[in-house]
């Protein structure tokens, strides 16, 4: 079995929690929240693939 990569499940949780932050926003009719949902999950899928490439880079993976 492989070994849990802590760090990408992290990323995905919140990334999660981030998509569910968009239905909420959008629920309540907040184009500010529904923005900065958009932007973190743009942000934080972005950091998940910058770390993947470095620790393919490194042998890691």
């Amino acid at each position: 079995m492989k070994q849990i990569k802590w760090v990408f499940l992290v990323y995905s949780i919140i990334t999660a929690a981030s998509i569910m932050g968009i239905g909420i926003a959008i629920a309540e009719k907040s184009i500010i929240g529904t923005l900065g949902c958009i932007a973190a999950v743009v942000l934080i899928m972005g950091l998940g693939f910058k770390t993947k490439r470095k620790m393919r880079e490194n042998g890691a993976l």
